[in-house]
């Protein structure tokens, strides 16, 4: 059992290796080989997940969706007012959602359904929802109270109007929790919105459709008090099984104006239908092997090393992957019943809002966790090929640099945050990069790499423009960039010429070499045993008794159940006497055997 365990589970931390460089050299080679096969497999899982079609399948929705402009040349990205909203909505929102007729204006033949681009079958109905906010939620200043009637504040969750109002009959004019319509929380390019609200769902026909959205514009639906409004539908293409999860978003801030924004996720939820995705379906079986394979192992070391396990970093990242691969796991399997309990309630209703939201967007999380576990298991391949000096330059590098580039990058944020304020208040009001603190980080480091527009930032200050460009530019891009590099390059530079005057220790190649050796001298000694043998069927004449047989091969050195066993696979009668026949066996058999060995 012991040695089972050992075979299966030695490591370089269960094993005794601290004197036996050779020993540490097998054991690293035989988990790097385990490992190349784990992670053959998990990038057969991730790939496996994904296809070209996604990103077609997503442009598609966007270049209809987002791109195309209504009679009155209003598209999405282009919607600045409430009129413009609903000028998008009764235009090009209706037009790309109903599909009815052919080019020649032929009917589809698709009774009430559509199939938008004649391919992607509309799930069930799009929903509209709205947020608004309560009036007088904020404080008007007394000099303008006389003129100014109300006050809707910028959006807030405490401040949500939850009031019926207009028609007050129907959803569109009652107020419904996150928890009553299921809804999630998004968050917009402005702030992040509740998913409560007052929701309108259209109908499975572009008719019913444009009446109800009549009578909202009608109605005066949206107001001052609104804050944004989401356009929600789903579909699926049967001839790539993806779905297509699209959310349109209008925000309308307190500043007056709308802001448009929108978020399409293309995901595979029905996991298991052709040959190639049974095939996935066996490499996550083995993928699930793997796992308990590595937990096994990392217990047994855990066991051995206690709390000085932590201690490396790559038993923590060991711990990082096992953990995030338990997830995905646990979330592949939760998100194959929920599909099948979703599309198995839109069967039986298909004129109800299908809410595909929540599965897309764990979905996407799933995708991103996924990406994240290779990106770690690639580079865990690191820990495995340490051994080799010089794979070791780039981590002994930053190890020892490791306190002067943290000296080194209390100095450069410091000048890097300063720079960053400065820019805020110099150029927020005007220039979009500059409008948040954020913004300004990574408009930084987008200057640092050459990627600015210092035309706005001139236009935003003429004066103070050039000065915190040029100031900038030479003290962060010239001097400390390249006290950075410098600091890098120095410590390099020592680790390889500290590396060079070492002694070479065993080496990957080495155990090659030695495994090669080993072999070729097998062969060669086998081969001198052949040689003898032959020699000895030589010597005699006519019939050989195996005394003079064992005589002629002791004296090359042969032992006697080696010359024993030689003999009787060839005397068949026994009789402790080789015929002629059966000398001419031996010989046939022992030059296949030479010349076996020679190729």
């Amino acid at each position: 059992m012991q040695r089972c365990k050992r075979w299966l589970w030695g490591t370089t931390l269960t094993e005794n290796t601290s004197n036996n460089r050779e020993l540490f050299v097998r054991t690293t080679l035989r988990e790097l080989l385990v490992y190349v096969v784990f992670l053959v497999d998990i990038c057969l899982l991730t790939y496996g997940m994904t296809s070209s079609s996604t990103y077609y399948y997503t442009k598609a929705m966007t270049d209809l969706f987002v791109n195309t402009a209504g009679e009155g040349g209003v598209r999405f990205q282009s919607i600045s007012t409430m009129a413009d909203f609903w000028t998008y909505a009764q235009g090009p929102l209706l037009d790309g959602l109903y599909w009815t007729k052919w080019y020649n204006n032929q009917s589809l033949d698709s009774k009430d359904q559509s199939f938008i681009y004649y391919e992607n079958m509309l799930l069930g109905v799009p929903r509209m929802r709205q947020i608004k906010i309560k009036n007088n939620s904020c404080k008007v200043h007394n000099d303008f109270q006389d003129e100014i009637s109300g006050c809707f504040d910028v959006y807030n969750n405490n401040k949500e109007d939850d009031f019926s109002f207009g028609l007050i009959n129907g959803t569109a004019w009652t107020y419904h929790t996150e928890k009553e319509i299921k809804g999630s929380s998004h968050w917009g390019l402005l702030t992040t919105y509740s998913g409560a609200g007052y929701y309108q769902d259209l109908n499975r026909t572009k008719e019913e459709s444009a009446v109800a959205l009549t009578e909202l514009l009608d109605n005066l639906w949206l107001d001052r008090g609104t804050r944004a409004v989401f356009i929600d539908f789903s579909t699926y293409n049967a001839n790539i099984n993806m779905f297509c999860v699209i959310r349109l978003l209008v925000e309308f801030p307190a500043t007056g104006g709308a802001i448009p924004s929108y978020q399409i996720r293309t995901v595979k939820l029905i996991r298991y239908i052709t040959t190639w995705d049974y095939f996935i379906l066996g490499c996550e079986m083995v993928f699930c092997v793997f796992i308990l394979y590595y937990i096994v192992e990392e217990i047994l070391e855990l066991r051995i090393h206690k709390l000085s396990y932590f201690k490396s970093i790559w038993n923590i990242l060991d711990i990082v992957v096992i953990m995030l691969a338990i997830v995905a796991i646990i979330f592949n399997i939760f998100r194959t019943v929920k599909v099948d309990n979703l599309l198995g309630k839109l069967l039986e209703q298909p004129g109800i809002y299908a809410d595909f939201e929540f599965l897309a967007f764990w979905q996407t999380q799933y995708n991103n966790m996924n990406a994240v576990n290779l990106f770690f298991a690639w580079i865990k391949v690191f820990k495995y090929i340490s051994f080799n000096k010089t794979m070791t330059q780039l981590s002994s590098t930053l190890g020892r640099c490791a306190k002067d580039i943290l000296g080194f990058a209390i100095m450069f944020f410091i000048v890097f945050f300063a720079y960053a304020q400065l820019g805020y208040l110099l150029f927020g009001t005007e220039v979009e990069s500059f409008s948040t603190f954020g913004k300004c980080i990574f408009t930084q480091f987008r200057i640092i790499l050459g990627d600015f527009d210092y035309d706005a930032i001139d236009r935003a200050n003429r004066v103070l423009g050039p000065i915190y460009f040029i100031t900038y530019v030479f003290f962060v891009f010239f001097v400390l960039l390249n006290m950075f590099l410098a600091i890098i390059n120095d410590t390099y530079s020592e680790v390889k010429e500290e590396l060079s005057s070492q002694k070479d220790e065993l080496q990957f190649t080495d155990i090659i070499k030695q495994s090669y050796m080993k072999t070729f001298m097998k062969l060669k000694l086998k081969k001198e045993k052949i040689s003898d043998v032959q020699k000895a069927l030589h010597s005699g004449s006519g019939e050989i008794e195996f005394n003079d047989f064992r005589d002629t091969l002791k004296e090359m050195g042969h032992a006697d159940h080696e010359i024993t066993a030689a003999f009787s696979q060839f005397d068949r009668d026994g009789n402790q006497i080789l015929d002629e026949d059966e000398q001419e066996r031996m010989k046939i058999e022992l030059r296949q055997k030479r010349v076996c060995l020679i190729i």
